[in-house]
């Protein structure tokens, strides 16, 4: 197959390679602990870790557009940031 029409780079290698991860290593621990050990966080509804994942990998997606469509600043300070917002839905939400 060609290929040549999408941007691979290996910063895009890297994205796509570290959501896989991040949902093979969440398939690991709901293998090795099954549960999610569901929570009321914030939001003041159950969540599970997997729940915790999706809003903190969609939350840093709206981080990254709009760090893009914002600033000028390099993309590796958003990235910064949607680390921290990850850190904060998983311990608070």
């Amino acid at each position: 197959m060609d290929f040549s029409w999408m941007a691979w780079t290996w910063p895009t290698a890297a994205f796509f390679l570290a959501i896989f991860a991040l949902i093979a290593l969440m398939g690991v621990w709901e293998y090795a602990s099954p549960g999610g050990s569901p929570r009321v966080g914030v939001l003041r509804f159950e969540t599970t870790r997997g729940d915790r994942l999706f809003v903190s990998l969609l939350g840093s997606a709206f981080i990254c557009l709009a760090w893009l469509g914002l600033t000028e600043m390099a993309l590796w300070w958003a990235l910064g940031v949607c680390l921290v917002y990850a850190g904060l839905v998983f311990r608070f939400v």
